[in-house]
């Protein structure tokens, strides 16, 4: 059976956009992102074969290309989709000289909604405060954000402060029923992302 053709309350995106983010499983958020499934399978039913190959959402998220695009329903737009984020938070802040603090506001599709930087500071911090991200997510409207900030030493290795900071975020917008996808760190290089680190 299609999803079009389920109750409106199983719908994974109309039980997202009545109950939130947190009300999903990890199957319902990935067949989301999918959109379509195959001939004879589900957006859902194709989400839980993935996460049963893939050993879990992370897991999936975190492939490098062969093995993700290897994937069922799942292909290069699908690895650029996750790809493309990153690299354009990296040339939003790669070169300031003061630390940034920014959030990227995604709707509940996790596409882009707004781009903001909220907080900045000195050479080495910026102080962050959390009352006025899940302030900003709600404004914005937003199921779920990415959070960003630069290390002007170009050293991206997070500090414990950023851990502790990354912490406070995702219980305080948990309340509102925001994700936290990454907390994305931008250096020289590669930069560190929170997701794969494991941190979130």
């Amino acid at each position: 059976m299609a999803i079009t053709d389920w109750p409106a309350a199983e719908r994974p995106r109309e039980k997202l956009l009545a109950k939130g983010a947190a009300a999903l499983s990890d199957a319902e958020l990935l067949a989301i992102f999918l959109r379509t499934g195959l001939p004879g399978v589900s957006a859902v039913d194709l989400a839980r074969q993935l996460l049963s190959d893939f050993g879990g959402l992370r897991p999936l998220l975190e492939a490098e290309r062969k093995a993700f695009c290897a994937g069922k329903g799942l292909g290069d737009a699908k690895f650029v989709q996750l790809q493309a984020v990153r690299d354009y938070l990296s040339a939003q802040l790669r070169h300031r000289t003061r630390e940034v603090f920014c959030c990227l506001f995604l709707d509940s599709q996790h596409r882009v909604i707004a781009f903001d930087e909220l907080f900045e500071g000195t050479l080495n911090a910026a102080s962050v405060y959390p009352r006025e991200v899940v302030q900003a997510a709600l404004a914005r409207g937003a199921a779920a954000v990415i959070l960003a900030h630069n290390h002007p030493s170009g050293v991206s290795e997070p500090s414990q402060a950023d851990i502790h900071i990354t912490g406070r975020l995702k219980d305080a917008l948990a309340l509102v029923d925001v994700r936290v996808l990454d907390h994305l760190i931008v250096g020289e290089g590669a930069g560190c992302s929170f997701a794969e680190r494991g941190l979130l």
